[in-house]
This record gives structure tokens, C-alpha cells and sequence, in this order.
């Protein structure tokens, strides 16, 4: 089971800023599941898993919608 973390409606840098703070409540191996509109998040959030070493399993986009799933690694 996974997490949602939505962050619709929200432009940079907040989106970012949210799943860095949720992504320290969930535990290490668990997916966080973040629903964002705003396009630059997509940019944005791998740069976030790169930065952070945490693993961008999937990232999807349906009716402006996008959605990632995020591992938190240790």
C-alpha cells in the first residue's frame, strides 16, 4: 500500500517542497504516490529522486494529472 500526497493546484517550487517533507513519514521501501498539475513537476521530481537517491518507480500523466510513484530509499 502506498501513500498519496496531493499536491494539485500547486505550482513550483511547493510540490517539491511537500514530498520532500512527506517523504520522511513514510518508512524506508515504502512508495509515496504524488498527485501533481503542475507540468514543470515532472522535471522537478526526478531531479528531487536524484538528488535525494530516492527511486522514481513510474511516472504517468492522465487529464493534466500527473502521478509518480516514488520509493523512499534509505
Amino acid at each position: 500500500m502506498s501513500t498519496v500526497l496531493d499536491v494539485k493546484g500547486l505550482n513550483c517550487p511547493l510540490p517539491i517542497l511537500r514530498t520532500k517533507k512527506a517523504i520522511k513519514d513514510i518508512a524506508v521501501d515504502a512508495v509515496l504516490e504524488v498527485h501533481a498539475t503542475d507540468p514543470g513537476s515532472v522535471k522537478d521530481m526526478e531531479a528531487f529522486c536524484k538528488q535525494t537517491g530516492n527511486e522514481l518507480m513510474s511516472t504517468a500523466e492522465a487529464g493534466g494529472v500527473y502521478t509518480f510513484q516514488i520509493k523512499r530509499k534509505g
